[in-house]
């Protein structure tokens, strides 16, 4: 670079020497074009040497990275669950497999959650985890990100959900149950399983209206074992029949129970 500069240097003082003289007719004007095109030629080459310069110290700097290489520092502390190399074995820089390393202070949970309760996930909802193992513990978690989409076979949500382990009771890869505490657009009615009724007119409840027996059609939403989540049929406040019996008709006059459905 300095040889180049040197060399530019020195076209400027000639052209600058000899282009009075050329002025004066003392020096032909073939000189002068010389000179000029000389100095830019140099101009040229302190460019070319300049731009040399840059991509020498750019191979510098990817040569610095592939050293660097020679120590893989992990990104977290964590265990090594998984190793795919040996010592001696030929390592090429970004593109050799080498190690999977889980951090087990927390543990982050993948659950796939269906549609009708997919529309109420968002960052921070509340979740439990409990594992089969370990039936009289649960874990609590909160939902940290999840996908904005629903995957096109199964119609579910993807969400991850991380869960404190400082104990380190919890190991990575295990299989877990997810209960999420998901808030819901609408108001649900939970009954007792045993007031449906199915029959030639589908799915009913039988309920209590000023002592006289009312059959209302109603549409279940989830099946939740001892209980039943309904869409509609009926409203919270209604007292409904439980077992109600065969030759239980329309109109019929009953005596209603304290029991009453809940709203959740």
């Amino acid at each position: 670079m300095r040889q180049t500069q040197a060399s530019r240097d020195l076209a400027q003082v000639t052209y600058d020497r000899d282009s009075s003289l050329v002025q004066k007719g003392w020096l032909t004007p073939q000189q002068g074009d010389t000179d000029r095109l000389t100095l830019e030629a140099q101009h040229g080459a302190v460019g070319v040497a300049q731009a040399n310069i840059a991509s020498q110290q750019a191979l510098i700097r990817v040569l610095n990275q592939q050293r660097d290489y020679l120590r893989v520092v992990a990104p977290f502390d964590g265990i090594v669950t998984q190793r795919n190399v040996d010592t001696g074995s030929l390592v090429q820089a970004g593109s050799t497999f080498m190690f999977t390393l889980m951090q087990s202070d927390v543990i982050r949970t993948q659950v796939y959650v269906p549609q009708d309760a997919a529309f109420g996930v968002a960052p921070g909802i509340d979740a439990v985890v409990r594992v089969p193992e370990m039936p009289d513990r649960t874990f609590p978690g909160k939902v940290t990100r999840f996908a904005n989409a629903l995957a096109p076979g199964t119609r579910t949500l993807l969400t991850e959900i991380d869960v404190p382990n400082p104990d380190g009771t919890l190991s990575p890869g295990i299989y877990c149950t997810v209960e999420l505490h998901v808030p819901r657009k609408t108001p649900s009615i939970l009954v007792p399983a045993d007031a449906l009724v199915f029959n030639g007119d589908g799915l009913q409840v039988a309920v209590v209206k000023n002592g006289t027996a009312r059959f209302q059609k109603v549409t279940v939403a989830h099946d939740l074992g001892t209980q039943v989540e309904l869409r509609d049929g009926i409203k919270p406040g209604d007292e409904v029949i439980l077992k109600p019996m065969v030759n239980l008709a329309d109109g019929s006059k009953v005596q209603a129970s304290a029991t009453q459905i809940t709203q959740n």
